[in-house]
């Protein structure tokens, strides 16, 4: 459809077909039985009307259920404008892979970018349209639970998966490839910095720190022509981001430069209420129309209020036209008007999800994204002659798929146990079924017994689905205690004890401290006990390295590597009282980020710069060479970074700037090499202005944030 077709079109609408547009509600309210539509439309207190016109439908399910909404929506609307589908798409749709705090550990835009095509394949051919991915928040705090849903705690990273992903769902020609779904990114702004780590708290940072790191993932995501932005939950600046003029209105349109459809979070219209700055439902309407708020998602203010609004001169049709233009835009970018079931094909259905290509794309994703955080006396890999006993309630769980995997089936899922037998038949494994949480008496002794006769122990440890994602806050991130006390039980009677963990946040692992090996495996998705075996067993050399760190304990959080400089660092002189430090605690994370092993022994030497002033306009060449020093071919993740020694405001201790990924064959060697240039020094001032300052900088290069070689060079300006 021509812009022109589209202006006639909005002329032709009445302001309540307008209204309704901007009214998103959930697919209970298009069941076919009556008794599954009555309580929803209670709730919200909407009519028959407003649901045959709602403009977007949230969390429709299969093709088969697609076509029918969408046959029936249009034959009841008067003007036969489609609908738009949209779900929760986070990491996976019926193809589950490894939850995104997992993908980041990954460091692979090139892998990252294909689990979003699969995904979008998947909810496509199904008949959805959008999904709410990339979730881009910056996350600092493993106690919030929706860590797990975000790809770390380090700006650049982020940036870069972002665009990844939403070049991924998307495509170069949404409207004619029905192959790809919109994305939507979210959740903006700042809804990763809660207090205390608790989920929908307040958030309270300056607008210099908001802008230098928690709005790049955002801006990165909009650059790379992300559709839709979902507004947040949290305040930003004492304001809540769903009514927040300046957010949505200053930053996001006139600065950034975004076009595209603001959604609301689930209920956040009318959560301005119990904010406390709006004092009704209509008053919720009115600043989150101002705010520049598109679509309300399920709740109704707008429905049962812009109207009265207009009519009370409080907010113009003008507004609320701008509103529904940017949803028919969107509708129209989809290729909705043209083909209004768009990809979704029950024959295809069938065919292309779950398939068995997908399938194997999800191991090999989850394979990457393993982290190997320990392995003393190379315990790892385990071998076929060895009698390896699995046991802990993970050995053979199903429930590896973690949160947001909306369409995923447990049952689907590949358990340790099952992906171990590919490679061994001397397995000891319980008989009984060892609980998370409970376990029965019988069961903990027979685990006992099991680990006496091993050669080795595999302790499968780790969190539950509901133990992370939204809502899913924790003040206590160790082990559940039952899990402690088999640890310290087996560590007594086993030779070799390695743990592998599923779970969705960074956890206090200071327990495990005894372990011989510890392998993060996260929640690996529906291939991921054969992937952990894969690791386990050696077919795969693990290469993930940490997006986030885990801490020394609960204590450090939150904790990150990027922190500012103080006036008294504990780096000058640890051992003093009155330096930046704790009595009883490391200020150090256990695993920093950017941590990994792998299987061979890497060396990094010979750290070299071309030159020792940087000029604008220029480039410095920087040089690393790496010796794999062992017979398994490795893939390392090179990171540079860059510390800023004096600047107007108090700069970070370093910055992640660059990384590269390379493969490196047994007993050779690799040059690697890096270019800075003046743009990578740039930071945000006190006018809220990004700009370099002339000056020192040292270039740090290395495997990790912690362990770098370091040269110094100076910028001249």
């Amino acid at each position: 459809m021509q812009k022109v077709q589209l202006k006639e079109l909005l002329e032709e609408m009445t302001i309540d077909e307008k209204i309704d547009q901007l009214l998103q509600l959930s697919a209970d309210f298009y069941s076919e039985k009556a008794e599954e539509r009555t309580g929803p439309m209670a709730d919200l207190a909407i009519e028959q009307a407003n649901i045959d016109q709602a403009g977007t439908i949230l969390g429709v399910s299969g093709a088969q259920e697609a076509i029918r909404i969408q046959k029936e929506y249009m034959a009841k609307h008067r003007l036969h404008i489609p609908a738009i589908l949209m779900a929760d798409i986070i990491h996976g749709f019926r193809t589950i892979f490894p939850i995104p705090l997992a993908i980041g550990s990954s460091w692979d835009e090139s892998l990252v970018k294909q689990m979003a095509e699969i995904s979008a394949q998947e909810a496509a051919v199904s008949g959805l349209h959008v999904t709410f991915s990339p979730m881009v928040d910056l996350v600092r705090d493993p106690r919030w639970g929706r860590v797990m849903e975000s790809t770390g705690e380090d700006s650049y990273l982020n940036a870069r998966l972002a665009r990844a992903m939403v070049k991924g769902y998307q495509g170069n020609d949404l409207k004619n490839d029905f192959t790809r779904v919109a994305s939507c990114v979210k959740h903006f702004a700042a809804y990763g910095a809660p207090i205390a780590g608790r989920d929908y708290n307040t958030v309270n940072m300056s607008e210099r720190q908001l802008r230098g790191k928690y709005l790049t993932g955002y801006q990165e995501a909009i650059n790379a022509g992300a559709k839709l932005v979902m507004t947040s939950f949290n305040t930003v600046d004492g304001m809540p981001a769903t009514g927040n003029k300046w957010l949505i209105n200053k930053l996001l349109r006139k600065e950034f430069g975004f076009s595209g459809v603001v959604i609301s979070d689930f209920g956040s219209v009318k959560e301005l209420v119990a904010h406390g700055v709006a004092e009704n439902e209509k008053e919720a309407a009115q600043l989150a129309l101002s705010a520049g708020v598109d679509i309300e998602m399920m709740t109704s203010c707008y429905a049962h209020a812009l109207k009265e609004l207009i009519s009370e001169e409080k907010i113009t049709e003008a507004n609320l036209n701008e509103a529904v233009w940017r949803v028919l835009v969107l509708k129209n970018d989809l290729g909705l008007f043209e083909h209004p079931y768009r990809g979704a094909d029950v024959a295809q259905e069938k065919m292309l999800v779950l398939s068995e290509e997908h399938r194997q794309k999800a191991r090999e994703t989850a394979q990457k994204t393993i982290v190997l955080l320990k392995n003393q006396e190379k315990v790892l890999p385990l071998s076929k002659e060895e009698t390896i006993a699995i046991l802990g309630p993970g050995t053979t769980s199903q429930d590896i798929l973690g949160s947001w995997s909306w369409q995923g089936q447990k049952k689907e899922a590949i358990s340790l146990h099952t992906g171990a037998k590919q490679y061994t038949n001397n397995l000891l494994y319980a008989n009984e079924i060892y609980d998370y949480f409970e376990p029965t008496q019988k069961a903990f002794d027979e685990a006992i017994e099991l680990a006496k006769k091993a050669d080795k122990v595999v302790l499968a440890l780790g969190e539950t689905d509901w133990m992370s994602g939204e809502a899913a806050s924790r003040s206590d991130i160790r082990l559940p205690q039952s899990q402690r006390i088999l640890f310290d039980e087996i560590r007594k009677v086993a030779n070799k004890v390695v743990v592998t963990l599923y779970n969705g946040r960074p956890l206090d692992l200071s327990v495990l401290d005894s372990a011989d090996a510890i392998v993060e495996a996260w929640f690996p998705g529906t291939e991921g006990g054969q992937a952990l075996a894969d690791i386990l067993w050696g077919a795969v050399n693990p290469s993930g390295r940490l997006s986030m760190s885990f801490p020394a304990s609960v204590g450090q959080v939150p904790i990150y590597y990027d922190v500012d400089s103080t006036g008294r660092p504990y780096e000058v002189s640890p051992q003093e009282k009155y330096v930046s430090k704790y009595l009883d605690e490391s200020v150090y994370a256990k695993y920093p980020f950017g941590f990994g092993l792998s299987y061979s022994s890497v060396e990094y030497n010979g750290l070299k710069l071309d030159k020792q002033t940087l000029e604008v306009g220029e480039v410095l060449q920087v040089t690393v060479t790496l010796n794999n020093l062992s017979e398994k071919a490795t893939r390392e993740t090179v990171q540079l970074y860059i510390r800023d020694v004096v600047g107007e405001v108090v700069r970070p201790i370093k910055e992640l700037k660059a990384f590269h990924q390379v493969e490196i064959a047994a007993g050779k060697s690799k040059e690697v090499q890096f270019e800075i240039d003046e743009s990578m020094l740039r930071y945000i001032h006190r006018d809220q202005t990004s700009r370099s300052d002339e000056g020192l900088f040292e270039c740090l290069v290395g495997p990790n944030s912690r362990d770098l070689l370091q040269k110094e060079f100076y910028l001249n300006k």
